[in-house]
């Protein structure tokens, strides 16, 4: 439940619309419910704003239907990222709402209305290599209530291609830069812009990028002020702190 959702409440026992055994019924498990293998925080959109995120990765299948099962019921929108299509496939047997975006590897389900701020988040990729992380941050933005516009393919190797959109990019109200190899995308852009850059490192390049490592510490050295890092191949937190900043 968010706040809006709990003043309601309130106000409807305040004026008699519903019982105080019924709300105490539908805040019987507001701090967390203890399936076994997993605890739901079905306080964190209460707490924080946005509601909790599956992390589907090292889960097994049925645990993650188990948790979405459970989520269903609480009427809000879900988000499951690292996702496989078998989890989907499963998910799908029990809730016919749920999508899933193959190149993000994230599988939602909205039950609610997602409005969306006017501003937006520009995500940039230094190459079409970098695109599934990428997906994974903008698919997030927009599923967190934000307008999210894709710039792919605009890295250092070919540098006009990036002023070509430099219009797009500066008038974002966040940007996110997700680059593999050494990672310089994130800098040239933290100097030609006035927004916050969030830089995501991925894991493409040859040996010596260390399967991202270069990349993150090019970024975390980045001499252009303004830019912040997110961990290897996270783009969802990149989408999430992205959407956060979007929305103050």
């Amino acid at each position: 439940m968010n706040e809006d959702e709990i003043k309601e409440l309130l106000e409807n026992v305040k004026n008699g619309h519903c019982a105080v055994e019924d709300a105490l019924d539908s805040l019987k498990e507001l701090p967390f419910k203890d399936l076994g293998y997993a605890n739901i925080d079905n306080h964190r959109e209460l707490r924080v704003g946005y509601p909790e995120v599956i992390y589907c990765a090292g889960k097994t299948v049925e645990q993650v239907k188990g948790i979405i099962k459970f989520m269903n019921t609480k009427n809000n929108n879900i988000l499951a990222t690292r996702a496989t299509e078998e989890m989907y496939n499963a998910v799908k047997e029990i809730c016919s709402e749920a999508e899933y975006n193959s190149m993000a590897k994230i599988i939602t389900v909205q039950k609610k209305q997602i409005t969306k701020k006017d501003t937006y988040i520009a995500v940039v990729t230094a190459g079409t290599s970098d695109i599934p992380v990428a997906e994974e941050a903008a698919v997030t933005a927009e599923f967190l209530g934000n307008k999210v516009e894709r710039i792919v393919d605009v890295g250092v190797a070919g540098i006009h291609r990036l002023f070509n959109k430099l219009d797009i990019i500066r008038s974002a109200k966040v940007v996110i830069v997700v680059a593999g190899m050494e990672g310089a995308l994130a800098s040239v852009v933290g100097g030609l812009v006035d927004k916050p850059v969030i830089a995501v490192p991925t894991s493409v390049g040859y040996g010596a990028s260390f399967n991202g490592v270069s990349a993150l510490l090019s970024m975390l050295n980045s001499c252009a002020s303004g830019v912040s890092v997110v961990n290897i191949d996270n783009g969802f937190g990149a989408g999430y702190l992205a959407s956060m900043i979007n929305k103050l």
